[in-house]
């Protein structure tokens, strides 16, 4: 993977997913656009990272706020010219409760973090990868937007909102330059237990580096007919 210069923003950036997803894309010589809520493991990040300062920003957001949103990637273009791509791993779920046991608040929570965060980020992103005419959305999903499963209600509403709205966006973007695809993830492994400690369990889980390369495609030329695309990544 080539990203010599690219501007990618990575959302959710200090959460396990992130941090791989933020290591692979500065490999690949990508300048970075951090965000996420707290700003001091932004900030230990980028250092880990070993970039020089002239190709990070790490900013604490709360991309549920459109203002803030628009100001955070705002600020990235400012920084370094332009956004060209969008590694959305913005994460958090709840389940366990039947939907009628499920507290209101829940629902709105889910929606916020997962249809509200992706909706504000997508807004602010498309014009300007617009402007320059080349573009690349990635987001990740859950099956169970598409396949609901017992007492995981909310989560699995704001995960099928979340999907609907990026679908949509896939065939209002086509032909510009720009891609917009979801991957689907039953569960971050972030402590790679599928491989030290195999189960029925843990057969269809997904290390964050399998999530960071299927990304890596997804950002290619290669891969530039893809669009709109809802890519399963929990065959195991």
């Amino acid at each position: 993977m080539d990203l010599h210069d690219r501007v990618a923003i990575v959302t959710g950036a200090s959460g396990g997913l992130g941090r791989v997803l933020a290591a692979d894309l500065a490999r690949a010589g990508a300048r970075l656009g951090l965000l996420g809520t707290r700003l001091e493991r932004l900030e230990g990040l980028a250092a880990d990272l070993g970039l020089p300062p002239d190709r990070t920003l790490a900013l604490a957001v709360d991309l549920r706020d459109p203002d803030a949103a628009e100001h955070a990637i705002g600020a990235v273009a400012d920084r370094f010219g332009r956004v060209d791509i969008l590694a959305h791993a913005v994460g958090g779920w709840t389940g366990g409760q039947s939907l009628v046991e499920t507290p209101h608040a829940q629902f709105g929570a889910m929606l916020d973090q997962h249809l509200l965060t992706t909706l504000n980020v997508a807004r602010a992103v498309v014009p300007r990868m617009a402007a320059g005419g080349w573009g690349r959305i990635v987001a990740v999903s859950s099956p169970l937007a598409g396949a609901p499963t017992a007492t995981m209600s909310a989560y699995a509403a704001a995960k099928a909102a979340q999907e609907a709205l990026l679908v949509a966006l896939a065939r209002e973007v086509a032909g510009s330059g720009t891609t917009v695809n979801v991957l689907l993830v039953r569960t971050i492994d972030l402590k790679h237990e599928r491989d030290s400690a195999p189960s029925a369990r843990n057969a269809s889980w997904t290390t964050p580096e399998e999530i960071s390369a299927a990304v890596a495609w997804l950002l290619s030329d290669e891969a530039s007919v893809i669009n709109g695309a809802r890519i399963p990544l929990f065959g195991g």
